[in-house]
């Protein structure tokens, strides 16, 4: 039996003319987004200020995480123009800060890497004062994939880790813990300059102290930002909530965070990897956002 939402982690559905622009803007760019695709709370927030977060390389993931809504059918074929149709988005959304993912295509040689690299020149050409954060998939651990992605400079480079190591055979069964955290450590160790941000979702059953034990692993790999968010069951068929945790839990995470040496925790119910990202990279003091923001 499912669980019932608490109140914190509902929102209200936004239909304005803001979201309708967005809508049409994505829709004849072609484009996709994790917004609709993963089924995320803040959909209509995000669409209202203007903003959505891009998710190239198709709508069909190469792995099944039993945690996520992201459809897992064969993939998609590459659409060599989708790093330019992004940055005319970029460019249409007025957007100072963008944020690009994708779906794992373990089925390319580069798990997509140039095309996220060309995707991060695309949107600098026609937007060069954008700042661009990237998550990525782990390229199943591949170095230079990840060189791939550096060399094309974004300024946060975000990789989930998701949640916490004991249950990885459970809800990503085709990743590896250790294999992310060694991906955070090669993006810092190699571009010091670069940001390196990582998410993971509370309710799945992990204990405080495994959330400690991730987070002082997370810290260990030099990451400058975490987001932690509440886990929300997408469908039946993917894992029940096994806990809601209060606002006030969320507090106690990022004061941990804190307490750990994570300089940019950011943990609330409905957060989320790129929601509200372009403020969270503004507390950095190097970027000020200023304009629309995603």
């Amino acid at each position: 039996m499912r669980k019932r939402l608490p109140g914190w982690v509902k929102k209200d559905i936004i239909d304005t003319e803001k979201t309708r622009t967005v809508r049409k803007i994505l829709r004849t760019n072609r484009l996709n987004t994790v917004c609709d695709s993963a089924r995320c709370p803040n959909k209509s927030e995000c669409y209202a200020n203007d903003t959505a977060t891009f998710m190239v390389l198709g709508k069909n993931c190469t792995r099944n995480c039993r945690f996520c809504g992201v459809n897992s059918f064969s993939p998609d074929p590459v659409n060599p123009e989708e790093p330019f149709l992004v940055a005319k988005a970029v460019r249409e959304l007025v957007l100072d800060y963008a944020v690009v993912t994708s779906v794992t295509r373990d089925d390319l040689k580069d798990g997509g890497a140039r095309h996220f690299a060309e995707t991060i020149r695309q949107i600098r050409a026609l937007n060069p004062d954008t700042k661009i954060e990237v998550l990525t998939p782990d390229f199943k651990g591949d170095k230079k994939a990840i060189d791939t992605v550096l060399e094309a400079m974004p300024d946060v480079f975000n990789h989930n880790i998701e949640t916490v190591k004991r249950l990885y055979p459970s809800a990503r069964p085709q990743a590896d813990y250790q294999r992310t955290l060694d991906f955070l450590r090669y993006v810092k160790t190699q571009s010091a300059d670069i940001f390196t941000k990582s998410g993971f979702m509370a309710g799945l059953g992990e204990t405080f102290s495994e959330i400690q034990e991730l987070l002082s692993d997370l810290k260990d790999t030099g990451l400058d930002i975490v987001t932690v968010g509440q886990y929300i069951q997408p469908s039946k068929s993917n894992l029940e909530v096994k806990k809601y945790l209060t606002p006030e839990e969320f507090d106690n995470v990022k004061e941990e965070a804190l307490k750990i040496g994570i300089k940019y925790p950011v943990a609330a119910p409905l957060v989320r990897s790129s929601y509200r990202a372009g403020e969270v990279f503004a507390k950095s003091g190097i970027y000020t956002c200023t304009k629309r923001r995603i």
